[in-house]
């Protein structure tokens, strides 16, 4: 059935693919990262590979922010229809995706490093089986981005209410606020460098510790920014060129692409026994990957895509890759990850592979009324 052009916007259609693929390149990435202390080419091949792709989680917050802001709902029918929609997905893929892992390694071996042996026998499935109500497994990755979405719904009916009224001026103010608190990852690594030992070993800053995780800036931090992110350059976009826009993003993403790439590999060099600072220069709010993100939106915001069947169509079965998607990666990882070819091409290989399952996955369960709800 051919879709529906109304309310479609080309642009957003266009980034949401590109972001889905960005997100499944990442993954494909990781076994080659977690070779850091055992093959150094192939970790430098995924490191810089996957940090060109970190952007790709926040563009899907700012779509969110595109489409959903401000909430003309009213709050309860917005729950039910965006949160609900959320949970059914949620519900379905965490019971779903541990008893495939465990079919596929019931009967295939892998030599993926990110595999913890015992990891997929049936007592391990069964127990993924329950504890999903409490966080998201290994089998279930990237659903830790559903548990996030949902903390964002329930804050837009309140943040949608004070958009309604805030100035430009406002808006670049809590913009500004927010920007700060990008910095704050590196600012506690930097604070600890200098001989700050926290409160009771306890390394947070500005009111954070053991006992209270809500610090100063807790409530104006986080993926809520690229929310008002999103709705500020929809509102008052930069009247720039195409290629204006493109001489000043793409040194910017370069500048944030250095530092995430070359800092986690600095990072891994410098503290190889500490892998929690690994991730600092990775973390999705972090100003690095903002200014990765923000460039690639300002892009495709300029980009002349009008809305069309087959664009929409293939924007409409992201989010269902990007819920399935996972357990492909690794069967690609099994496919690809041993040929004798350049790591990067490896990664690519998985990627491709992996996505175009995926779509197929997607397509057949959208083509059925019983599972259409579980992918969309």
């Amino acid at each position: 059935m051919k879709p529906s052009l109304q309310g479609r916007i080309g642009w957003v259609d266009l980034l949401r693919i590109v972001a889905c693929l960005m997100m499944v390149v990442s993954h494909c990435c990781d076994p080659f990262v977690a070779r850091l202390d055992t093959d150094r080419p192939e970790f430098l091949a995924g490191a810089l590979t996957g940090s060109l792709m970190r952007a790709c989680v926040p563009l899907f917050v700012m779509m969110t922010g595109v489409l959903l802001l401000p909430v003309r709902m009213e709050t309860g029918v917005f729950y039910r229809k965006r949160i609900g929609r959320i949970l059914t997905a949620l519900v379905f893929w965490s019971l779903a995706l541990p008893l495939l892992y465990y079919l596929y390694f019931a009967r295939f071996a892998t030599a993926s490093p990110c595999i913890v042996p015992g990891d997929f026998t049936w007592s391990a499935a069964l127990h993924k089986l329950w504890t999903f109500v409490l966080n998201f497994t290994y089998d279930t990755t990237p659903l830790w981005y559903l548990y996030m979405l949902v903390g964002l719904y329930l804050v837009m009916p309140v943040l949608s209410a004070w958009l309604e009224k805030a100035s430009k001026r406002d808006l670049r103010i809590l913009l500004g606020i927010w920007g700060f608190t990008l910095l704050l990852p590196y600012l506690r690594f930097f604070a600890v460098l200098v001989g700050y030992t926290g409160n009771g070993g306890n390394t947070g800053l500005f009111g954070v510790c053991d006992w209270n995780e809500f610090g100063t800036f807790h409530y104006v931090s986080g993926f809520a920014g690229y929310l008002l992110l999103a709705y500020y350059l929809v509102k008052y976009p930069p009247a720039w060129s195409l290629r204006r826009t493109l001489a000043i993003c793409l040194p910017l993403f370069a500048a944030g692409y250095a530092v995430t790439a070359f800092g986690f590999v600095a990072m891994h060099d410098a503290y190889p026994d500490k892998f929690a600072n690994l991730e600092i220069v990775w973390y999705f709010s972090g100003i690095n990957v903002a200014a990765m993100t923000a460039s690639l939106f300002m892009i495709g915001q300029k980009l002349p895509v009008r809305p069309r069947a087959w664009l929409s169509r293939m924007a409409g079965a992201m989010f269902g890759i990007y819920l399935c998607h996972f357990i492909l990666v690794q069967v690609g990882y099994d496919l690809f990850g041993g040929l004798p070819l350049p790591a990067v091409v490896r990664i690519l290989l998985m990627a491709l592979g992996a996505f175009a399952a995926s779509y197929l996955v997607v397509r057949l369960m959208q083509a059925f009324p019983p599972t259409r709800r579980f992918v969309q």
